[in-house]
């Protein structure tokens, strides 16, 4: 029993690299792909294009959260789940995806008199669809997370954004306007739906009574309300913006605020899911749940505060070189937004752990007593515009990070000292860092144009922060056994196919 506990635990651990290897591999890839289309897109439409379309989103995005009703996450952090039980998850997730596509649709005319915008009404119903393309892929998604099929994954991911991709930049140079926007968010959920039924091979009973799948949607409830309550306090100050300032100011924020949370939601998506699979897998096992957890979090901390760095120092380049000259006035917005990208590194991976353990009331609790805050500061900013919505923003999370990973690992196999002294080796890499490059910056970059000064300022930036965290802090052991971990594994298969 126990030989069979310690093969077990090492294929987890195997697979949890291989898994993050893929998806690191894959979100990188989504990075640049994203970036691109970014970059494109932005010279191709202007900031009411994508105000247009922010404005739908930031109202019906809040539905989006109930077309999986929590029961993806259910099904992956449940220890067992049978066939019959994901069979009727499918099919409650495509009642709910079609009732939401038929009350989006519904809700159109009042969204279009809510803005005084009438082209509303069109975009809301395309985007209405998006909810049942969106319920057809969800229960297939979490089975092969659940298998911790993360290659695969991460295939079917890449191609969706690739395709939705295409489409969105030959409809804009076709001169569609936003409607390219609107035909992107409309291909990418079916090209995911088309990649995971084939990826898993899995078709989907009938529905079963009696299954034990109950406690399965409690537990898929809470997490939705909490997605709820967290969605509505990120978002509520885009539809204050578009209500009070127009398509334009909030097309700018919202670009902005899609260009500061690149990383951290790449990041979050490569090494989150990953982590949530393997962390459900040891809720029973504190000591490897640990060790796993705060080696997950060292790695997302490393790849994510230069970032925050990089676009507080440089936020003025990376607009001219993302977005173009027109979307110069972003710039200060991007700047002011970039305390958050480092405030949801640390907070994003400690709803992994909280979830994963089960406690999803916990999550919620600490989402109602949050969510008032954001709001009340997005009122007393609104007056001063899109930037100050953004300071009050940023104001708002660094003053809850502490209190958040407190209230996080209260009670589990973790302590706010583990928090601090992960998160204090890259702080503190990243702060020496910073200064040699803003000091290259002042002395040799302000003749380059911002292209090339942008590289060479990242470029002294990242290099400085891997050195120092390498060598000053003492993480090369740490990032020397992952390596390890990778090619004995690479090893291991080579050999097994060559003996085939």
């Amino acid at each position: 029993m126990k030989r069979h506990h310690e093969k077990a635990m090492k294929d987890l651990k195997e697979k949890t690299i291989r898994g993050g290897l893929a998806r690191l591999c894959a979100q990188g890839a989504d990075f640049a792909l994203r970036l691109l289309s970014l970059m494109i897109l932005a010279r191709l439409l202007g900031p009411k294009d994508f105000g247009l379309v922010g404005m739908v989103t930031a109202l019906t995005g809040v539905l989006i959260l109930f077309r999986d009703f929590g029961l993806s996450v259910a099904a992956i952090q449940s220890p067992n789940v049978t066939d019959e039980q994901i069979s009727t998850l499918f099919w409650i997730n495509i009642a709910v995806g079609t009732l939401l596509a038929f009350l989006t649709a519904a809700m159109a005319p009042l969204i279009a008199a809510f803005y005084h915008e009438p082209r509303l009404l069109g975009i809301t119903s395309a985007l209405a669809c998006s909810f049942l393309l969106n319920a057809a892929g969800i229960q297939h998604g979490a089975l092969l997370q659940r298998q911790m099929r993360f290659t695969r994954l991460a295939i079917v991911s890449i191609i969706s954004l690739v395709v939705s991709t295409a489409i969105a930049i030959g409809g804009a140079m076709a001169g569609y306007g936003y409607w390219a926007l609107v035909a992107m968010a409309l291909a990418q959920p079916l090209v995911i739906t088309l990649g995971v039924w084939l990826a898993s091979g899995w078709i989907p009973g009938r529905p079963h009574r009696g299954v034990g799948i109950r406690s399965m949607v409690h537990f898929g409830s809470v997490v939705t309300l909490n997605g709820l309550v967290i969605y509505l306090a990120s978002n509520f100050e885009k539809i204050l913006l578009g209500r009070f300032w127009g398509a334009d100011a909030l097309g700018l924020y919202g670009r902005a605020y899609q260009l500061s949370n690149i990383p951290t939601a790449n990041l979050n998506g490569a090494v989150g899911e990953v982590a949530f699979s393997a962390l459900s897998r040891l809720q029973h096992d504190p000591v490897r749940l640990k060790s796993y957890f705060l080696k997950g979090y060292s790695l997302v901390l490393a790849m994510t505060v230069p970032s925050t760095v990089a676009c507080t120092l440089f936020a003025d380049d990376m607009i001219l070189v993302f977005l173009g000259p027109k979307w110069k006035a972003a710039g200060i917005i991007f700047r002011l937004l970039a305390p958050t990208i480092l405030v949801f590194a640390i907070a994003n991976p400690l709803g992994w752990l909280v979830t994963s353990l089960g406690m999803v009331r916990r999550s919620l609790k600490m989402g109602l007593v949050i969510a008032p805050i954001m709001i009340v500061s997005y009122v007393i900013g609104l007056p001063y515009g899109p930037k100050g919505v953004a300071f009050a923003y940023s104001a708002v999370m660094i003053l809850w990070i502490i209190p958040v990973i407190a209230w996080s690992v209260h009670g589990t196999a973790i302590s706010v000292r583990d928090v601090l002294l992960m998160a204090s080796r890259p702080l503190v890499s990243s702060i020496v860092a910073a200064a040699l490059a803003f000091t290259v910056r002042l002395l040799y970059a302000q003749s380059l144009s911002p292209l090339p000064r942008l590289a060479l300022e990242n470029g002294v930036l990242f290099t400085t922060f891997a050195a120092m965290l390498l060598f000053a802090t003492g993480q090369k052991a740490f990032y020397m056994d992952l390596l390890r971990s990778l090619t004995s594994r690479t090893a291991a298969e080579e050999s097994s196919l060559a003996s085939a």
